[in-house]
This record gives C-alpha cells, structure tokens and sequence, in this order.
C-alpha cells in the first residue's frame, strides 16, 4: 500500500476530527441536522482524488484527458461551496454557536484545502500541454466557472449529478443567466465576488512557502 503523503495525513487527521465533532454534535443535540457535512465534504473530495489522476492520464489518448478533466471540473464547485455551508450558523439550535462555528469553519477550511490542491493539480497538468503564460488566465477561468457552479448549487440549488438527470433544465437555467447578464446581475455580482475571495486565498496559499523562506532569511 502506497503510504500517505504529507498533505494526505494532514487530511485524514482534519476529517478524523470533523467526524468526532459531528458524533459528539448529534449525541449532544439529539439530531442528526450536521450529518450533511460528510456528505458534502465527501463531495469535495472526488475533485482532489480525480486531480491526483491527470499526471498518470498525459501518456493516455486525449479523449480520456478531457473526460478526466471535465469530470474534475463538474467536481470542483463541490469543494469550493462547503464555504457557504457557514449560513447555517443562522440556524436555530441548542448547541453553543461558538461549537457550531468551529466545526463549519473546519469542514470550510478542509474543503478549500481539497479544493485549491486539486487546483494546483489541475494547474500543474495544464502546465504540461499549454503555454505556461496561458495558465495563469485557465487558473482565474477555472475559479470564475468553480465559483459559478457555487452560485447556481446555493442560490438555485443544482447539483453536479442534476448533468445527467436533469441537463435541459439545468443547460437552460445556465443559458438564460448568460444571455440577459444584465436581468441577471445579482448571478454575476455573486460569482464575481465569490471568484475575487476565492482567487485571493488561493494565490495566497500559493505564495506561503516563499513567504516563510523569506521571513526565514531575515532572521526574524
């Protein structure tokens, strides 16, 4: 068996800890109402398990690269829109709030993590058979569609599998948003908005390690 990478210990460790605080949650609550953040957390998963997979698919024939990818990419909003999952905290519930924020901030937290890695993946696979200036630009396009797909699973609650069982609707609601952007403001003010956040904290993950060598160097 293959042994576990740094990034997947860490991983493990932060899904350990989200089951315990969910258990603990339902025998102190006396409901299951958080069970819902496995499931989604699950769902976050798939894209970073299906990134790990593009370096292994280069040597295979393009049409099995492009399903790859495009099955990453139907994935991926599912990683970035746990970070919405902090509207529950509105709800009401006889847990202190103050546990109730801790475990939604670290199912958020482990879902962007999943989600910017399989980014990087995804980045690094793209490196490979497109001119590296371009990928910068297929980087901000992917969060801009992540961060699209995040809108239409909260506000219009689509779900990724909606592309199999319910495609003209969804292809529909998609296509009406893009052409009449302006009765539709509020689709692309969200997405905007949603992709600015989510760009910003990926590039700052991104800078971290050049970050800390050079607070390294200065001797501070």
């Amino acid at each position: 068996m293959k042994p576990l990478s740094s990034f997947g210990k860490l991983l493990t460790a932060f899904l350990v800890f989200i089951g315990m605080l969910i258990v603990f949650r339902i025998l102190y609550s006396g409901n299951a109402r958080y069970l819902f953040l496995g499931w989604n957390i699950f769902l976050a998963w798939i894209p970073y398990v299906l990134s790990t997979q593009l370096r292994l698919y280069r040597a295979k024939e393009k049409w099995k690269q492009l399903f790859l990818l495009g099955s990453w990419l139907l994935f991926f909003p599912n990683a970035l829109y746990i970070v919405t999952d902090l509207i529950h905290l509105r709800d009401e519930t006889n847990m202190p709030w103050w546990f109730d924020a801790m475990l939604l901030f670290a199912a958020a937290f482990v879902g962007l993590l999943m989600a910017f890695i399989s980014l990087r993946n995804t980045e690094k696979y793209l490196a490979s058979i497109f001119n590296k200036k371009m990928v910068p630009a297929i980087t901000f396009s992917l969060l801009f569609l992540g961060s699209f797909g995040v809108y239409l699973g909260r506000f219009e609650r689509w779900n990724s599998w909606n592309i199999v069982n319910d495609p003209l609707e969804l292809a529909l609601n998609i296509f009406t948003c893009i052409v009449n952007p302006v009765d539709n403001i509020r689709v692309w003010a969200i997405t905007v908005l949603f992709t600015a956040v989510y760009s910003l904290l990926y590039y700052c993950l991104r800078i971290l390690p050049k970050a800390f060598a050079e607070n390294n160097n200065t001797g501070h």
